[in-house]
């Protein structure tokens, strides 16, 4: 709220009561805007724009108090509403608040009653108003750490990560490699309001004999090379965040001691004999598909429904094909600070190519392409043939497809029937190389990862 003067709204049939309401509010600094009926008064809500406050009439001819603050509150109005009535109870106060109204007043009131409620009223407004100005910078501030998107899917992923943001409810992010999987856990930390720092920890890129010391620590003499005692992950995110990224890499048995951590929330380090308490928000990523891995005995069950209490899924980025403009933009002005590399723009037919590409390695790999193609743009418009090959020239791969494709359910919906088709294809490619998934995933022009997610998420025996 800016320093002006606030403005009031008052809604009532009766000119007198208008007039001597009004001239009362202007005694005590505030401006005033007159409805005669309550029609009236959403028209210049829809026209005039928010008012600080409005004050209205319960009992008036055509639509009611009851109604109109039913109407404003579909209408999506946020300027909170005192309601007054002559004819008052308890009851009618009760459901003029559940419909939506702020307050409540009884005729005949006095004047100290009104100024105290429309103050709060105000001071209601204002506080709403700050809270949504500080989300606002916040999201400017994180920019959803680089998540960029305007398509449903990423938006939901937005909307998500505002909900569960100020809980220490623990989130389970799934999606393919690539998607950006860790900047989605960032945003969740950076909105969280946690005081401590952000930790991330790649479950599989640390040796099985090493990571159960990376996240609890250990003391000295607790095996050969511990020649002094050191802080695990636990520690080091107190009050903050721990990203257990790829958590679908945890050998089984460090995924036992990691449970029951979880559940008493303290920490012991290797060759330690003393717990220690931990106040640390837990998000886990992983790109596999932890239900199949439960059924396959390689993921603990009890573990998954801890970590999973809130599931995020990010996209991959052929899904949402329509973002590629918005993060083509945002990568070249990324680049340009970074990089010192200003680039004019993008050829129309370099975008067609961009667009049409199934970016197998997602949103990493589109950054990757266009970093290199800003360098050989050398300062002027990226060209078609500043990009991959793969890109300019997508090979086919001579895998016969059914002339007859079975309907997805019988159904005509082209998202359902290109899973059928993506489906048969990969079957193909895995019967071409006689089960060999590397092969395959080259054949397919995917990342092996990529083809082992697939295989899981169609249940395809190879």
């Amino acid at each position: 709220m800016s320093d002006k003067t606030p403005v009031v709204l008052i809604v009532d049939d009766e000119k007198s009561m208008r007039h001597s309401v009004g001239v009362l509010l202007k005694k005590h600094a505030y401006d005033t805007a007159e409805a005669a009926d309550a029609e009236k008064a959403l028209e210049m809500l829809r026209e005039d724009g928010p008012f600080d406050v409005i004050l209205c009439d319960m009992r008036m001819p055509g639509m009611d108090g009851q109604e109109f603050v039913r109407r404003a509150n579909q209408m999506g109005v946020e300027t909170p509403i005192v309601v007054m009535s002559a004819y008052g109870s308890i009851d009618t106060a009760v459901q003029a608040m559940q419909n939506g109204a702020f307050d409540f007043i009884s005729k005949p009131f006095k004047v100290e009653e009104v100024i105290i409620k429309l103050g709060r009223a105000l001071a209601h407004r204002t506080l709403k108003d700050e809270l949504e100005e500080l989300r606002r910078e916040r999201r400017a501030a994180f920019q959803f750490a680089d998540l960029v998107g305007k398509d449903e899917k990423i938006r939901a992923v937005f909307d998500a990560v505002e909900k569960i943001a100020g809980y220490k409810t623990s989130v389970l992010i799934e999606g393919e490699s690539g998607t950006g999987k860790e900047l989605v856990a960032k945003s969740i930390h950076g909105l969280s309001g946690r005081k401590g720092p952000f930790v991330a920890i790649n479950c599989g890129a640390i040796p099985e004999n090493l990571l159960e010391s990376e996240l609890f620590g250990h003391k000295k003499g607790a095996f050969t090379d511990a020649t002094a005692d050191k802080e695990g992950l636990f520690a080091r995110a107190d009050k903050g965040t721990l990203l257990l990224d790829e958590i679908g890499e945890m050998p089984l048995a460090l995924q036992v001691k990691l449970l029951r951590v979880l559940q008493d929330e303290e920490v012991r380090p290797v060759g330690g004999t003393q717990s220690y308490k931990f106040d640390v928000r837990i998000i886990a990523a992983t790109n596999q598909n932890l239900e199949e891995a439960i059924k396959e005995k390689a993921f603990r069950e009890d573990l998954f429904y801890r970590l999973s209490v809130f599931p995020i899924h990010v996209p991959p980025l052929r899904d949402r094909p329509g973002d590629i403009p918005l993060l083509v933009e945002y990568f070249l002005e990324r680049h340009q600070a970074r990089l010192g590399v200003k680039v004019k723009g993008v050829r129309q037919k370099a975008l067609a190519l961009l667009m049409e590409y199934p970016w197998p390695g997602n949103v990493r790999e589109l950054e990757n392409v266009l970093e290199r193609a800003s360098v050989l743009a050398g300062g002027g418009y990226i060209e078609a043939e500043h990009l991959p090959e793969k890109l300019r020239s997508p090979r086919v791969v001579d895998i016969k497809v059914p002339s007859e494709m079975p309907l997805a359910a019988g159904n005509l919906s082209v998202k359902q029937n290109s899973r059928v088709l993506e489906e048969i294809v990969i079957r193909k490619a895995l019967e071409k190389t006689r089960g060999n998934r590397t092969n395959a995933s080259k054949l397919l022009e995917i990342s092996h990862r990529t083809l082992l997610y697939k295989i899981q998420e169609y249940g395809i025996d190879d």
